[in-house]
Formats: C-alpha cells, sequence, structure tokens
C-alpha cells in the first residue's frame, strides 16, 4: 500500500512541476502588414527570447488594419515560461512531429 501512494505523490509533483509556468511582462514592436502582395503580423519582443514551450499574449494589438497598409505598434507582452521538463517534452515531441510537415510522393 505504500508503493501506491508513494508513485500518487511522485505523480503529483511531476505534473505540478510540468504544468509550473512562470511569466514575464516585457515592451514589445507589432509589426503588421495587409498589402496585395503580403499580409503577416510580426511581433519582436524585448529582452526576451521564446524557448520552446513558452506562450506569449500580445496586449492591445489592432484587430485589424484596412487594406494597402503597413503600420508599426509599441505594445507590452506576458511571455509564460514553460518549466524544464515541459521545454524538454516539447521538444522530444517537435523531433516527430516535424514529419507531419512534409509529404513526399514519387508518382
Amino acid at each position: 500500500m505504500t508503493v501506491p501512494i508513494l508513485l500518487a505523490i511522485v505523480a503529483v509533483l511531476l505534473s505540478g512541476w510540468y504544468l509550473f509556468r512562470r511569466t514575464v511582462d516585457v515592451p514589445c514592436t507589432i509589426d503588421l502588414e495587409s498589402t496585395h502582395d503580403h499580409l503577416h503580423a510580426h511581433v519582436d519582443l524585448d529582452g526576451v527570447a521564446p524557448e520552446p514551450g513558452d506562450a506569449v499574449l500580445v496586449h492591445g494589438a489592432p484587430e485589424r488594419i484596412p487594406l494597402g497598409e503597413v503600420r508599426t505598434f509599441r505594445s507590452r507582452a506576458t511571455v509564460s515560461q514553460a518549466s524544464w521538463l515541459k521545454r524538454a517534452w516539447t521538444r522530444l515531441i517537435a523531433r516527430f512531429d516535424v514529419t507531419e510537415l512534409y509529404d513526399v510522393g514519387f508518382e
């Protein structure tokens, strides 16, 4: 009976470690382009480089810009940094998921 309890405690600790995130608020630059040739949104974070497993939430970004315009905004972003365990798991799983991005056929 001691082993199942010990395994349950280890499982709870590992899941807490996996789900733990540290959040950091940073300034950012938002580059939006909606022209005939390009449609993109790009965010440059100041002072933080996101790593696998991290999540970024940009605050105050416009929902849309008129067609034919290119705009640059300054705003803030919240970066939720993944724990070491989640980062390692994301890197491991990414090696297997990359094969879903391409399809090779010889016809």
